[in-house]
């Protein structure tokens, strides 16, 4: 039995993560870019995302903060979060002010998940059009973007919320805001109904400590605020309306009770979907443990061999996923690519293990379609050849449709007949040319 572990809560202000949105023109960047004058702070680090402010606020009186280089991509974007998230952690140790990080906007950050969703899904579409020759979209197209990449952009999200709500230091993040039309649960709009919306990833306004709304025409307000000095009762109190001369410095300092010398990270245990020594190993680890991607097919199979719980009774939208891309593999290259997602989703707690079992044991059979493990030899294809020519099944569609019919399972090519499979073709063929020839005539082409 497990033992009890408990402590007392220590009841310390933690690092506030402010989310600072509105209209646009409304004032966000600017009330970040104020804030680097504060002697209270230490470097105030910028990252643009889209917005392009930061150059130009830098000639605010005594504003003092470094913008963050990158190139655009994901790659560098979480990078650069992690190293001033080290640099922040370097500081809180030594004694010195507090490190800021400002990403301008968490708007163009959603956006570029959403873009790198399509992107992929508007590949993945065409690559499948140029195997069956079909059309590819045009570059004017929407793709359907599956639930996987979907799941898989918010995963990436919740990594760099994650690293923003332990940051050792201060977090300010913008976005923009607007009414729009309210829509029903059908997703339909509802005649003459407004509703606000900040733009961005639904769970932003859950993750921020401090939720402040400025708008152009009216003074700003609080929205919300995860504070035992200052609270807002949902339903109950009205948002804070900010003073003339506010700042973040205030909000910081005064409102939240922030005090550098005792502020902590949040105390976030990273919910685990496996035990620790199981599944630590990436897939492609895996892969190469196991000589390569030939040697899978073994590795699988011994790892079909032990006991498992069965299929989860109601699969995730990720493992739903999974399986709709599975069944839409067409080649090797396909194959690769869902037993890594799989893996990878099963480490990001997406799918749980017995999900994860029950992904990988529809892999393998899909594997064992694609790639048969005997497959049938060159004298059979040949042969088949032959006789379908013989049969008058001269059609490429008509012949697929007829090798479906006779393996039981979808065949888009005949290379991917096993050798069983083949055998029963043959004898099928055979059997039809036969019906077509009778005997006696069979006797009069021979005289």
């Amino acid at each position: 039995m497990t033992a009890l572990r408990t402590r007392q809560p220590t009841g310390r202000v933690p690092w506030p993560l402010i989310l600072i949105e509105g209209g646009e023109k409304s004032g966000k960047s600017w009330a970040c870019a104020q804030f680097s004058t504060s002697p209270r702070i230490g470097q105030m680090y910028w990252i643009d995302l889209g917005e392009g402010a930061a150059d130009e606020y830098g000639a605010i009186p005594g504003a003092r903060y470094l913008v963050v280089e990158h190139d655009g991509t994901w790659a560098q974007i979480q990078g650069a979060v992690d190293a001033v998230k080290a640099e922040a952690a370097r500081a809180a140790q030594a004694g010195e002010p507090p490190v800021v990080l400002v990403i301008d906007s968490m708007t163009a950050e959603w956006d570029l998940l959403k873009d790198w969703a399509s992107d992929k899904a508007r590949r993945r579409h065409n690559a499948k059009a140029r195997q069956y020759n079909r059309p590819q979209l045009a570059a004017d197209e929407e793709p359907k973007i599956s639930m996987d990449l979907w799941n898989e952009a918010g995963a990436r999200h919740r990594k760099l919320m994650t690293a923003l709500m332990t940051f050792p230091g201060i977090v300010l993040l913008t976005a923009r805001g607007k009414e729009v039309a309210a829509l029903d649960d059908a997703g339909k709009p509802i005649e003459r109904q407004r509703e606000y919306k900040v733009e961005g990833h639904k769970t932003l306004g859950f993750d921020v400590s401090c939720w402040i709304r400025l708008d152009r025409a009216k003074p700003g307000t609080v929205i919300g605020v995860r504070s035992v000095r200052t609270g807002i009762r949902p339903g109950y109190d009205d948002p804070i309306e900010l003073a003339r001369d506010w700042s973040i410095e205030n909000i910081v300092f005064d409102t939240l009770g922030c005090a550098p010398t005792e502020a902590h990270t949040r105390d976030l245990t990273p919910l685990r979907p496996s035990e620790p020594d199981a599944e630590r190993t990436s897939a492609e680890d895996r892969i190469d443990q196991h000589g390569g991607w030939e040697g899978i097919a073994d590795a699988a199979q011994r790892r079909a061999s032990r006991p498992v719980s069965g299929p989860p009774a109601a699969l995730s939208a990720a493992a739903t996923g999974l399986l709709d891309d599975l069944a839409q593999a067409t080649d090797e290259t396909g194959l690769r690519r869902i037993w890594n997602a799989a893996g990878e989703a099963a480490r990001d707690g997406r799918i749980t293990p017995a999900e994860l079992e029950h992904v990988r044991g529809k892999w393998r059979v899909r594997k064992e379609q694609l790639i048969p493990s005997n497959p049938a030899t060159e004298q059979m294809h040949k042969k088949i050849h032959v006789l379908c020519k013989e049969s008058g099944l001269d059609d490429r569609d008509t012949r697929l449709l007829f090798l479906s019919d006779v393996t039981g399972r979808e065949i888009d090519t005949q290379r991917r007949l096993s050798f069983d499979e083949g055998k029963a073709v043959i004898e099928r063929l055979e059997s039809a040319v036969a019906q077509s020839n009778p005997p006696a005539q069979q006797e009069g082409q021979a005289a």
